[in-house]
């Protein structure tokens, strides 16, 4: 059974290589589902690393309807991919009214062409998923990474038997595997697991620090975006 560990920093990847994994996927920000990393974080890692690595194509948190800008900033974090030679890209972007988004989904397949294409959790917001199976098998995505549309993978394992038994690209339980439960998904009959396997490290005391952690930008059905009117508000007082 494959086991793909989801790593957040140079350490990580190091560190499930040395454990036995068999690939990762390299993202950042951990905390809100994952982002695209950063392509120095990349390079260090295709050095230090023998085993496959996947990149995340993701350019925020939030949703997975992008806008035509963000659309070409993942296409040109495909690029980049290519230039870096990663094994694979792990991305996936849905409409509106939470359907596969075929026509841009494919374009993403294809200029990562001889690229292993992971659809990501954007499935677990699909409306139909048999549907999005069959829409994703055509356009030639090789797995499917998915908790079975529940919280967790483990509450989500009988979609995910159903779903391996309707398709021939690799459903990936995803989403609070552990050893606590790892067994489940290989006696399910499934072909891949994925997790980050985290624990925190370098703990700091930040009793008397104000945080930096902000909250109001933690919101997932909404994009923070610069506001050009209250930008040049400022700029009209200061300067």
């Amino acid at each position: 059974m494959l086991v793909e560990v989801c790593a957040n920093s140079l350490e990580s990847a190091i560190s499930a290589q040395k454990a036995g994994a068999d690939r990762i996927e390299l993202c950042s920000e951990l905390s809100v589902g994952g982002v695209t990393p950063s392509f120095g974080l990349l390079e260090m890692v295709k050095k230090q690393l023998t085993i496959p690595v996947h990149l995340l194509i993701r350019p925020r948190s939030g949703h997975f309807t992008y806008s035509d800008m963000e659309f070409e900033v993942m296409k040109a974090d495909i690029e980049k991919c290519r230039e870096l030679g990663v094994d694979g890209i792990v991305s996936g972007i849905l409409k509106a009214d939470f359907t596969l988004d075929v026509e841009r989904t494919k374009a993403l397949v294809e200029l990562g062409e001889g690229l292993h294409f992971t659809f990501h959790r954007a499935f677990d917001w699909v409306m139909n998923p048999e549907l999005a199976l069959r829409q994703l098998e055509e356009i030639g995505a090789s797995t499917v990474l998915t908790s079975g549309t529940f919280e967790s993978a483990a509450s989500g394992i009988q979609n995910l038997k159903k779903w391996q038994d309707q398709t021939e690209m690799t459903i990936m339980a995803g989403g609070g595997v552990s050893s606590k439960n790892a067994s489940m998904f290989k006696e399910a009959g499934l072909r891949a697991l994925h997790l980050s396997g985290t624990h925190f490290v370098n703990s700091l005391d930040l009793r008397n620090n104000i945080s930096m952690n902000s909250s109001k930008h933690w919101v997932e059905n909404k994009v923070p975006q610069t506001d050009e009117a209250l930008v040049h508000q400022v700029v009209q007082i200061v300067k």
